[in-house]
Parts: C-alpha cells; sequence; structure tokens
C-alpha cells in the first residue's frame, strides 16, 4: 500500500511539474524508462535462412525508418509485461529478418541479434496524448527518434510500451523501412497482438513463410561509389527542421458529402487525396511544376498473387505530372489516379524497374536543378486504409487510435 501511495504521489508531482515547465514553453521529458532489453526470437534461426536478399525495392529505403503508434485507453495488467515480451519473442520466429541486422547494401544477416524492447511510465493520462498533437509529446513515446534507429543502432525493429497514469497504454514500433512497407508492419502488430491476447502464446493460427525472396523479381543494384556523389547524398537525406506535424479529422458524413460531389464512387483515400492535393496546388506560384507520388501495393497484382501476410517493400510508387497550366477538379484527379492504378498488373510489376533504372533515375533526381524556370514540387502521399491496423488487439480491445509518426531518411 505504501508502494502505490508513493507512486501516486510520484505521479502527481510529474504531472503538476509538466504542467508548470510547459506553461514556460519549456521542452521537459515526461516519460520515467523503467527497462531495456534485447528481445530474440523463440527459436533460432536456420542456416540456410541466414541471409535475407534485399530487393531493388528494399534497397530504395534502405535509410528510412517509420514509427507506428497504438493507443489504448485501458486493459494492461502486472502481466502484460510478461505476455508482450513472450509473444513478440515468439512472433519473431516468423518474421526473423526484423531480428537481425543490415549486412550491406545488399542483404540481411538473420543472426538473431533481437529487437529493441523498452517500457516507460508517463507522467500523464492517455486521453491527454490522444487530445494533444504536439510532436514533443508524441516523441516520448517513440523507442528511439527514426532516424536514430538508423544511425545509432544495429535494431532492425524497436518497441516501446509505455504505461500511463489511468491505466491506459501505448504501443509504439518502430520499423526500418527495408525490412517493410506499411503492409508488412500492419499484419506484423496483427499477427503479435494476436498471439499476446492468446493465454497460450499459440502461433498456430499465424500465418508461416511469411518471408520470401523477391530479389530475383526485383534484382538489387550495385550502389558502391555513390558516396563520393554530393549531391546524391543530400537527397538521400531529408531536414527534420522543415517538418511539421498536423492532425486534420474529417467527419463521416463530410467525406460521404465530398465523394457524392466527385461521383463515380470514389474511395475515401480518393476523395480526401483528391481535397489535399486541390488544397496544396492552389498555393502554388509561377513556375511550379507539381508531381504526385503515391504507393500501391503490388501483392495482388502479381500472377500468381502473394500472400497479403508477405513481408518486405512489395509495392510501387505512381507518379504523375501537373504542369501549371493544367487546372484539375476532383473528378478529373480521381480518374487519372484510377488510370494510373489500372496500369499495374502483373507484367507492369515485372517490368516496372529495367536493370540500372533507378540508379539512374536517382542520379537524374540528384543532378536536377530546381532553381529554374520550372521548378518540380513532389507531393508524397500515402493511405494505410484497408490494412488491419486496428485489428492488433493485445488483449484490452481494439485501438482508440492508431497513428504514423514522420518517416525519415537518414
Amino acid at each position: 500500500m505504501i508502494s502505490l501511495i508513493k507512486i501516486h504521489w510520484f505521479n502527481i508531482y510529474c504531472v503538476t511539474l509538466l504542467k508548470f515547465l510547459q506553461a514556460d514553453n519549456m521542452e521537459v521529458p515526461i516519460r520515467i524508462i523503467s527497462s531495456r532489453e534485447i528481445i530474440k526470437p523463440s527459436s533460432r534461426t536456420p542456416n540456410h535462412l541466414r541471409i535475407h536478399k534485399f530487393s531493388r525495392i528494399d534497397q530504395i529505403n534502405l535509410d528510412n525508418a517509420f514509427p507506428f503508434i497504438f493507443f489504448y485507453n485501458s486493459g494492461a495488467d502486472k502481466n502484460s509485461s510478461h505476455h508482450l515480451k513472450q509473444s513478440l519473442s515468439k512472433i519473431l520466429t516468423h518474421y526473423y529478418p526484423f531480428a537481425g541486422r543490415v549486412k550491406d547494401h545488399f542483404s540481411v544477416e538473420c543472426d538473431d541479434y533481437g529487437v529493441s524492447f523498452i517500457e516507460a511510465h508517463m507522467a500523464t493520462n492517455v486521453s491527454e496524448a490522444l487530445q494533444n498533437t504536439n510532436p514533443l509529446l508524441l516523441e516520448q513515446l517513440m523507442p528511439y527518434k527514426p532516424h536514430e534507429l538508423i544511425t545509432t543502432t544495429q535494431f532492425n525493429l524497436a518497441v516501446q510500451v509505455s504505461y500511463f497514469g489511468c491505466g491506459g497504454v501505448a504501443i509504439c514500433v518502430c520499423f526500418r523501412h527495408c525490412i517493410a512497407d506499411a503492409a508488412t508492419a500492419a499484419n506484423f502488430i496483427k499477427s503479435w497482438s494476436a498471439v499476446a491476447s492468446c493465454c497460450g502464446i499459440n502461433t498456430d493460427a499465424i500465418e508461416k513463410d511469411v518471408v520470401l525472396d523477391f530479389s530475383s523479381i526485383f534484382p538489387p543494384e550495385d550502389w558502391s561509389g555513390l558516396s563520393t556523389n554530393n549531391n546524391f547524398e543530400e537527397l538521400l537525406k531529408s531536414s527534420s527542421t522543415d517538418t511539421a506535424l498536423k492532425r486534420f479529422i474529417f467527419d463521416r458524413s463530410k467525406i460521404a458529402a465530398l465523394r457524392e460531389i466527385i461521383g463515380n464512387r470514389p474511395t475515401r483515400f480518393e476523395a480526401v487525396f483528391s481535397l489535399m492535393w486541390k488544397a496544396v496546388t492552389s498555393a502554388r506560384t509561377e513556375g511550379d511544376h507539381f508531381v504526385t507520388s503515391f504507393p500501391v501495393n503490388l501483392r495482388r497484382k502479381m500472377s500468381p498473387p502473394v500472400s497479403d501476410q508477405c513481408m518486405g517493400n512489395i509495392f510501387a510508387a505512381l507518379m504523375a505530372n501537373w504542369p501549371l497550366e493544367e487546372t484539375i477538379n476532383y473528378k478529373d484527379f480521381v480518374a487519372k489516379l484510377r488510370e494510373l492504378s489500372s496500369l499495374l498488373n502483373d507484367d507492369y510489376v515485372k517490368k516496372a524497374f529495367p536493370n540500372g533504372w533507378t540508379l539512374r533515375h536517382m542520379k537524374n533526381d540528384a543532378g536536377r536543378d530546381d532553381t529554374k524556370s520550372s521548378r518540380r514540387r513532389i507531393f508524397h502521399i500515402s493511405s494505410c486504409c484497408g490494412l488491419p491496423f486496428y485489428e492488433a488487439d493485445f488483449g484490452w480491445g481494439k485501438p482508440n487510435w492508431v497513428t504514423i509518426l514522420q518517416a525519415h531518411n537518414a
């Protein structure tokens, strides 16, 4: 009882101190790290699976990482920590490249090094985190900032479980992008939560053989020698000082009304994408040339289709050019998106990146001078609609909110 009273008053002290410092616009850490561990797969990876080859799409994302945060209002108890770690160890036997280390530009050494697992206690309530999108607050829920995962650790995956004073929980999983795309992330979390919610830690329902070799379909390229190209290095880096985090909540009825205006039954993604695109292009200035880029999942477009559970970067980034003088309305924009998506079939998938195409394309970008009369503005957008993120039930019910923070290019 005495220890519980101490924890209670400690939480009150931390929350009071936090509010006092925030009133003076001071940055303050609000988490207390209680443990740091490395979780290894529950069984050893066989020798014939020790090297996982990168595909060309994996290579493009070598220096990227992205974090997802799952918020739960309540449910954690004294056994939660044990179940989370034990189930994570079990599921890593199926997603074993996460527990390995990047060897070079061509492969991951699946040596069962393990993944980072951090537990923290937050001096605030989960409701405050849900209502406050201040990046400084959300960053406290991350095991590492994305660029730190790439530059200062050897981990391909890192987890932080944050316990709130109200009984709520936030689970952040930071993925190294050369190992996984968003579909992989969603299925990994869903599988992990399914195992965690089973008292017996049963993995029978989890699909086996989720790791396939796509290097034969998307052969990797030799990027050696590019480090001498300063422009190319700058292309692979992004500045975190030029980014902003904003959350826009679209009411269901408003999205329905927008879909009605566009006509031809657009998806939610198509409707919101067209609205955002119109807002972005309305702010363009003379000489701007806009390019939009969005990823498309290739798993079901291949012949034969591969399982939705397959691990890796199995997507194509479609791009559309929009000259300054061309005015696009909602309906035309959605029609353009569908036209591009319809081009994706098995033949396109296997011919999309001729040998050396990626390298030439990125070198051309590095040498591009956007200060000339025609300035290219690239608008990247991605959607997690249709992916099973909200099915991640660790035994506490489905998450109240799932968000992805800024992916970082190191």
